[in-house]
């Protein structure tokens, strides 16, 4: 089970806070390049260079007549400095205090170099207090949309390199992974730092009580799965390839900054005409999604604890209402323990024979249904000696003694708090960890039966870590990665890899390339759009940008929260409200939430079991496209789920939408419900004709976008298609056989 801690103040609220401490950020000076004879235009196949010259000095870069980079007019683009942060880390949940010691912002270009193939470096020097520092900027054409980039400071005393390019007010900036309180960043400064998300993330009070209590509200940047990655509504899109914490700076209308920890950056600069080109060629890069199995697209998938006897009970009355299941998902497999948080499990990764008696039977009784079992791990290990009744295995004790675990700066195993009880945590960077923890997944998961498991966490690698091979500065936001990598590197060595699923909440640039699918982490049971309902459609709005394609949200939410002065706990109306959200998302999964009986369940009462029976049928109805999107995600790295800018980039109107509404495809629409006590919805239809799906009732003009009032009843979400869709008529033609219109 997963677990939201107490945690220092986070990372974007210290930065944020410092924000407008002009001392302590990189900000452009000047530009110059007085008595120097540079060359104006260089070609890099279908990229050009152009530098200008003058009073006011420029550097653009054009891809076939497009500029898809250009700096400030008599502004530095390239900025430096001397800084130590202080970071404190508590439960995966970290912060960050920088300061800036020297500043180099004023720059001068002494040379522009075109002689190797394929590459143009602009030289110079930075001034800064103590005299200069040279630099390079080395652009080298990748592909035709592709110009990788390097920047380099000479000195190595300088361990902080900016970037900067010109901007405009209305210039919209979006992505930077999964992003749960915007989906525009425009005006911000946006930390690139995986962590914890925390707990209320500015809701008030939950947050401010958190934040009194340890610490631990979080807000609006903190997120699992962090990727330093934007695109803008100008088309311009620009990725690091570099692992280091960074920061994107939009708090200047004029400009967007890059800082990165290190006084080497490496990245690119993508070219498009369309936002659907410039995902697909950011996702050629980071890697796209694989294609997911059929047996998870073709129904619910349960999450519930309590043993074979709750999950024979609850199959029964799922049975019963003819629900489409395809998978319990039991993550208590490895036994239970009460905790200060709730119900959590024992972090040892195997079968609680006691707790689920007759497992094998149990695997097969749901395999003759066509139903598969997924399971639960972690790449913590919890010590059981004296804690746990009974095991057949202690895996902290096995990885201690053979030094698997990640470590203190003292050369001890790095103990990591968790509410109650701590963890030890698996050094990626150690082949011999890796193949003993994928011995671990073979021979304890994959051999009772799993067809899939969550595999939880990733943020947590401490920054002072000693790791067996590199600097735990570097590969904190690299850990995920490698989690996902481990995993992967599993299926590909088993036969039957490619029917397995597992699914994270963690995520860096490159984790698409290796995870089968994600899921948005720990939204609390609210209606907020901080961290409930509301945050989980943005997060899957922008991590779809990054190419976080296939991606999904636990049913209800969450983080429960048990307190005299307020309670968070699921209501049986947001359960169903989330319910019909989840019914057009990749994967239709339940949770029981922290605190499983302060929750309504699907399972409750028969008129939720009959909502909820109803919406997987839905979800069931739209399948043959669901497949056609799952093939276009591993195909061209498009997301299923997709904010309505990547179809109407050139509709204003469209660029305000946060989560009020989103497609699936191009041809599904969806407003879902979103606040308690609401049965009609607003919603913003761009130009054409669209379909009201329940009522076949037309709606929209061909000539300009237009706002309706729309009945969402329970259970009959607003989704709307194009007229004519050939999509949109099969799923109202299921709908209307299968009895649901």
């Amino acid at each position: 089970m997963r677990v939201r801690s107490p945690r220092l103040v986070s990372a974007s609220l210290l930065l944020l806070l410092c924000a407008a401490c002009a001392s302590n950020d990189l900000a452009p000076g000047g530009l110059s390049s007085e008595g120097v004879d540079l060359p104006r235009s260089s070609s890099l196949g279908a990229f050009e260079v152009q530098w200008t010259g003058g009073e006011a000095p420029a550097l653009r870069i054009q891809q076939r007549g497009r500029t898809v980079w250009e700096s400030l007019p008599g502004r530095a683009f390239v900025t430096a400095g001397r800084g130590t942060e202080k970071v404190h880390e508590s439960r995966g949940l970290f912060s960050v205090e920088d300061s800036l010691e020297e500043r180099c912002v004023d720059q001068r270009v002494t040379a522009i170099v075109t002689g190797e193939p394929e590459t143009v470096e602009l030289r110079g020097t930075l001034s800064c207090r103590n005299g200069e520092v040279g630099y390079g900027l080395r652009l080298t054409s990748v592909s035709e949309r592709q110009l990788a980039f390097t920047l380099e400071v000479e000195d190595p005393r300088y361990n902080r390199v900016a970037l900067t390019q010109a901007s405009t007010k209305d210039e919209g900036v979006y992505g930077f992974g999964e992003q749960f309180s915007w989906f525009d960043h425009k005006g911000l400064r946006v930390p690139i730092l995986v962590s914890e998300q925390g707990i209320g993330r500015g809701a008030f009070p939950i947050t401010l009580g958190a934040d009194l209590s340890a610490g631990a509200g979080g807000n609006g940047h903190t997120t699992y799965a962090a990727v330093p990655h934007f695109l803008t509504s100008r088309l311009r899109s620009l990725f690091l390839e570099d692992t280091e914490p960074s920061f994107f700076d939009l708090r200047d209308d004029g400009r967007i900054t890059v800082e990165l920890f290190s006084r080497t950056m490496h990245g690119r600069i993508l070219a498009g005409t369309t936002p659907l080109e410039l995902v697909e060629e950011y996702t050629a890069y980071a890697g796209r999604m694989r294609r997911l199995p059929d047996w998870i697209l073709g129904g619910a998938v349960i999450g519930m604890q309590g043993g074979t006897e709750k999950v024979r009970e609850v199959l029964g009355k799922l049975e019963d209402k003819e629900v489409p299941v395809a998978a319990f998902w039991l993550q208590d497999w490895v036994g239970q323990r009460t905790t200060s948080f709730g119900k959590q499990l024992w972090w040892n990764w195997e079968l609680d024979a006691e707790r689920y008696p007759g497992w094998p039977e149990l695997v097969g009784s749901l395999e003759s249904r066509g139903i598969r079992v997924m399971t639960y791990v972690n790449p913590f290990l919890a010590d059981v000696e004296g804690q746990k009744p009974t095991y057949r295995r202690n895996l902290f004790a096995e990885a201690k003694e053979r030094g698997y675990l990640v470590r203190t700066p003292g050369d001890a195993p790095y103990l990591i708090q968790n509410t109650s009880f701590s963890a030890g945590l698996v050094d990626l960077t150690n082949p011999e960890a890796r193949r003993w923890m994928k011995d671990v997944l073979r021979d304890e998961v994959l051999a009772v039966g799993a067809s899939g498991w969550m595999a939880d966490f990733g943020e947590a690698q401490p920054y002072d870590a000693r790791l067996a091979d590199g600097d735990a500065k570097s590969f904190h936001n690299a850990y995920p990665e490698e989690w996902a990598r481990l995993n992967r590197e599993l299926l590909d060595e088993v036969d039957r890899g490619e029917d397995v699923v597992f699914f994270m909440r963690s995520g860096f640039t490159r984790s698409p390339r290796h995870t089968t699918l994600f899921w948005l982490g720990d939204q609390l049971v609210s209606w907020d759009d901080s961290d409930g309902i509301k945050s989980a459609v943005t997060g899957l709005l922008s991590g779809g940008l990054s190419g976080f394609s296939l991606n999904h949200s636990d049913i209800g939410g969450y983080t429960t929260i048990d307190n005299p002065l307020q309670n968070y706990h699921r209501s049986p109306e947001l359960l169903k409200r989330w319910t019909e959200l989840a019914a057009f998302t990749p994967v239709f999964r339940t949770h029981e939430g922290n605190i499983p009986d302060r929750n309504a369940q699907v399972y409750s009462d028969d008129e939720s079991l009959t909502h909820f029976a109803r919406m997987a049928k839905v979800y069931r109805a739209w399948e043959p496209y669901r497949r056609r999107l799952v093939d276009e995600a591993a195909d061209k790295g498009y997301p299923v789920v997709r904010h309505l800018f990547l179809h109407y980039p050139e509709d204003p109107a469209v660029r305000r939408l946060r989560h009020e509404e989103f497609l699936v495809g191009s041809e599904l629409l969806v407003a879902p419900v979103l606040d308690a006590g609401v049965e009609e919805v607003r919603v913003y239809l761009p130009s054409g004709r669209w379909v009201h799906v329940w009522s076949g009732q037309e709606y929209g003009d061909e000539r300009r976008g237009t706002w309706h009032t729309v009945a969402a009843p329970m259970g009959r979400p607003a989704v709307f298609h194009p007229k004519g869709s050939e999509v949109g008529e099969a799923f109202r033609a299921r709908l209307l056989t299968d009895g649901l219109r």
